[in-house]
C-alpha cells in the first residue's frame, strides 16, 4: 500500500522555527518532524511514499532525495495551500489502489497497523483512525457526528459547537474512489477544500467507512509548545 504524506504547509504558527526551513524539516529530538512519520509508515510496510510538497519544496526534496529507509519517494506539488482535499488530489495520477494518507505534521505512536488491517477487509472504502479529545481540541479539527444507533453519520470541520469529542487523528486509508469525492468538494467558509467534506460525501454516497479507536500517544505539531511536547513523546 502506498502512503501519501501531506507536507505542503508553511507552519506560520511555529514562528522562528520555520524562518530558515519548511515545517516538515523542523527538528524534533534531532530529526526532521517529517522523518518521524515516515519511519512509522515504513514500519507499517508502506511500499512507496508520495510526498505532497508546497512551501519551500526544494529543501524537502534535497533532504530526502529518492528514498527514505529503503522506501522510494515520489513528489507531487500542491501549488496553493487551499485545503487537504486539494492536497490529496495531487496524488491522483500516481495512486491506483488503496492507499494511506498521513498528515506530515503529526508525531504518533500506537495501533496504526489496525488501520491497514481494517482497510484490507472486503468492501471497506475508507478507514479513519479516531481519538477522544477535549471539547476545545475538538473545535480545532474534524469531528464525527453519529446517528441514534451510534454509527458514523457525518464529519464536520472545526465546528464552533462540536457535536462530539471524537475526532480525526491524521491517519486515513482510502480506496481510489476518494479522488472523485475530492473533485466534488466545494470551498468551505474558510475558502479551503476540506478532506472532511470529501469523507462526508463518501458517507452520503453509501460508501463503507470504518473507524479505528486510537490507542497510543500523538502530537499534532503546530506551535513551539507542540514541538516541545513531541520531543518529550519521542524521548520516552
Amino acid at each position: 500500500m502506498k502512503a501519501v504524506i501531506l507536507a505542503a504547509g508553511r507552519g506560520t504558527r511555529l514562528g522562528a522555527l520555520t524562518e530558515d526551513r519548511p515545517k516538515p524539516l523542523v527538528e524534533v529530538d534531532g530529526r526532521p518532524l517529517l522523518s518521524h512519520g515516515l519511519s512509522e509508515l515504513a514500519d507499517l510496510g508502506a511500499e512507496a511514499f508520495v510526498l505532497v510538497v508546497g512551501y519551500r519544496k526544494e529543501a524537502i526534496i534535497e533532504h530526502y532525495g529518492d528514498e527514505f529507509e529503503g522506501v522510494p519517494i515520489t513528489y507531487v506539488h500542491q501549488r496553493e495551500p487551499i485545503g487537504l482535499a486539494d492536497a490529496v488530489l495531487q496524488a491522483e495520477r500516481v495512486v491506483d489502489d488503496d492507499f494511506l494518507v498521513f498528515n506530515g505534521d503529526n508525531v504518533m505512536f500506537g495501533n496504526l497497523d489496525d488501520v491497514v488491517e481494517r482497510q484490507g477487509r472486503d468492501g471497506v472504502d475508507a478507514t479513519l483512525l479516531v481519538d477522544e479529545v477535549s471539547r476545545d481540541e475538538a473545535a480545532e479539527t474534524g469531528v464525527f457526528v453519529t446517528d441514534d444507533d451510534g454509527r458514523l453519520d457525518a464529519v464536520v470541520e472545526k465546528p464552533d459547537d462540536p457535536p462530539s469529542t471524537r475526532v480525526l487523528t491524521g491517519l486515513f486509508a482510502f480506496s481510489p474512489e476518494i479522488f472523485h469525492a475530492c473533485h466534488l468538494v466545494q470551498p468551505s467558509d474558510r475558502g479551503e477544500y476540506e478532506l472532511t467534506d470529501a469523507i462526508d460525501l463518501f458517507l452520503r454516497a453509501g460508501r463503507r467507512v470504518e473507524t479505528v479507536p486510537f490507542e497510543g500517544s500523538r502530537v499534532n505539531v503546530n506551535t513551539p509548545a507542540d514541538r516541545d511536547r513531541a520531543e518529550r513523546l519521542v524521548e520516552r
